[in-house]
């Protein structure tokens, strides 16, 4: 497909597309004007999640649920030409206090930059795993899917009160230090560990929380996306379901800084992405979460908001964009390059995947027809 997209540094772009049915591929030549569809890998089989791994780029993991293997992470070595299972996916222990079994191994993300072939996975339910060998074996992480709260739902998380099931999402690793993680989970807020994950406490002051009688509760939220920027590792930016929020720590209070949007679009969304080198640039994909959550664009007309002062002010970004359409883009289907200018990318539940070399500015599409999109990552 040739379009609008315009240059970029020395290295080709490949974004990967993990689908309900399958996963794919774009592959982009320097430019970024031409863009190529492999063919589909796991045809069939839901793919949550595929991901290079930034510290090894060869190396890409996909989370994803089959037919006979269930919920499962699969492994390459070769940039996905070949793939192997996992010895030892995700799973809680045989036997586990809660009567836990992984229903979806949902989100990956790789461990710090110093560790090599670590990775940490989230599940559905609010499992949090950590794999040492490159993906092939999985542990759970016992301070989190152990913890003593978790005796008592009083005490913890609505584990079963989103429209699609408990998820833990949101993996953050702090570039500084291995052991300071953050992890957001549907339903249940931003949690925070300082010790490599052997103790957690929840991070969601400030934010709102429609849903329950007590708007303030200590947690119980529903983020649907946390990033933390890379060069201000003290900066994280939250889209939620009551929401879009930033915090700098030291602070433990977020600021909604959705308030800027525009009052007849809102600030409801799933994705939202960050500018690897300017940390008060963020983009989101706002939909319709009103009355019975329809979950498309607003009114039907989609765009992007782009923010280039830590969401002082939003700016409307949707030339190229369909005027009329009703998808909307899931928590993992946004992502940047790290070009000048910044690609932007989006994939919606319609099967399309949208780009802009000139970070939102103007818009082509890159693909269309696949199936429904989960997750869209460069790699």
């Amino acid at each position: 497909m040739t379009d609008r997209l315009s240059t970029m540094s020395d290295s080709d772009v490949v974004l990967r597309i993990g689908t309900r049915k399958g996963a794919w591929t774009l592959t982009a030549d320097t430019d970024r004007r031409c863009w190529t569809l492999s063919a589909p890998t796991f045809l069939g089989h839901v793919v949550q999640h595929v991901i290079a791994d930034p510290r090894d780029p060869a190396r890409v993991l996909m989370a994803a649920s089959t037919g006979h293997l269930g919920p499962t992470v699969f492994r390459s070595d070769d940039g996905g030409v070949s793939w192997s299972e996992a010895t030892r996916p995700p799973a809680f222990p045989t036997g586990d206090a809660l009567g836990r079994a992984v229903r979806r191994v949902f989100w990956l993300t790789p461990g710090h930059h110093t560790e090599e072939g670590t990775w940490y996975a989230g599940a559905s339910p609010q499992g949090l795993f950590r794999s040492e060998d490159h993906g092939e074996t999985w542990r759970p992480v016992d301070g989190w899917n152990d913890h003593p709260n978790w005796s008592t739902w009083a005490e913890w998380p609505d584990v079963e009160g989103t429209p699609d099931g408990s998820m833990l999402h949101s993996v953050n690793v702090d570039p500084r230090d291995p052991a300071h993680l953050y992890i957001g989970l549907s339903g249940g807020g931003v949690f925070e560990s300082t010790d490599g994950g052997a103790d957690w406490k929840p991070l969601n002051r400030g934010c709102a929380a429609d849903f329950f009688p007590d708007p303030d509760v200590e947690f119980g939220h529903d983020p649907h996306c946390v990033r933390l920027h890379p060069l201000m590792p003290d900066r994280l930016y939250q889209q939620n379901h009551c929401g879009i929020y930033r915090i700098d720590r030291p602070s433990d209070t977020w600021e909604r800084i959705g308030d800027a949007m525009p009052r007849d679009v809102g600030d409801i969304g799933f994705p939202i992405e960050l500018h690897p080198r300017d940390p008060d640039v963020a983009w989101v994909f706002p939909m319709d979460g009103t009355d019975v959550w329809p979950r498309t664009s607003p009114d039907g007309r989609p765009a992007v908001y782009v923010t280039r002062d830590a969401g002082g002010s939003w700016t409307r970004r949707d030339a190229g964009l369909p005027d009329r359409a009703w998808f909307t883009v899931k928590r993992q289907a946004m992502c940047v390059d790290d070009g000048d200018p910044v690609g932007v990318y989006f994939a919606t539940t319609s099967g399309e995947v949208w780009g802009s070399a000139d970070e939102g500015t103007t818009w082509a599409q890159l693909a269309a027809h696949l199936p429904e999109i989960y997750s869209l990552e460069v790699g």
